[in-house]
């Protein structure tokens, strides 16, 4: 087992149907080690929304109080998590279900209040590499969702990017490792109001010169943070495009440093 691939998806993928199981159906198809990553913070606040629970969003990065970490917990761990795995079992892709609580996967702390206060929001201390390499190795596709712990019994709403970027570095220190992040367009747009715009390859110079025209939207942000952080500290690729990333098509953003 040389080679791993993680997947991270979210954005529009996760609430569209037709999208989300087209993705399932490819992502099945790899026959490589793989492991899924998911969030669905679109969903989570539609639903706080019918609940009257307010939801703030600064810079891509959720706030979040009491009531919105027993809505992202219920949504994350249970309601899509679930169903994804279900629909891998589907297509005979033996899938395991985790939170960060599960085996003692993936441990964070409490985000430090200084500018803004982000609530329970964590921040990734620990990833228990060994675990999910047993996992692999029994023939099981781990399928994490974005709620991780502290190990004193609270669970923390954690971005899973940032998850998607963590597990990445730590199996990067014994496998090769390459890292997609897969959502509704094709890459990184140079024009957010033109899909077609997409960048074939960006690095940080260039990166930093598109936040600083404010090309790029605010979840993207804390995205390419997590994709050169990846790429700085060991992952071999990182690549950010739609579902045919799968199908050796050539159309995605490639990031280097």
């Amino acid at each position: 087992m040389n080679n791993i691939t993680v997947v991270k998806i979210g954005g529009k993928l996760i609430e569209n149907k037709s999208l989300l199981n087209d993705f399932i159906l490819k992502f099945s198809k790899l026959n490589r080690p793989k492991i899924l990553v998911h969030g669905g913070g679109n969903i989570a606040t539609e639903i706080s929304k019918e609940l009257n629970v307010k939801v703030d969003v600064i810079d891509g990065r959720r706030i979040t109080n009491e009531k919105n970490l027993d809505i992202a917990t219920m949504v994350y761990a249970g309601k899509i998590n679930k169903e994804i795995v279900s629909k891998l079992q589907e297509l005979n892709c033996n899938s395991i279900g985790l939170s960060g609580a599960d085996g003692n996967s993936i441990v964070s702390k409490k985000r430090e209040v200084k500018k803004i206060n982000y609530g329970f929001v964590g921040d990734i201390t620990f990833i228990n590499s060994k675990f999910i390499i047993d996992l692999i190795k029994n023939n099981l596709t781990p399928v994490f969702c974005a709620i991780t712990h502290n190990s004193k019994g609270q669970l923390l709403n954690t971005n899973a990017d940032s998850i998607a970027s963590a597990i990445s570095i730590n199996l990067s220190k014994i496998h090769k490792v390459k890292l997609f992040y897969c959502f509704e367009k094709k890459g990184v747009l140079k024009n957010i109001k033109d899909d077609k715009s997409f960048l074939k390859k960006i690095d940080w110079k260039n990166y930093k010169i598109l936040k600083g025209n404010k090309n790029i939207s605010n979840g993207m942000l804390p995205k390419l943070e997590n994709c050169f952080y990846a790429l700085k500290n060991g992952v071999n690729h990182v690549r950010i495009g739609d579902n045919e990333m799968f199908c050796g098509k050539n159309n995605f953003t490639e990031l280097t440093i």
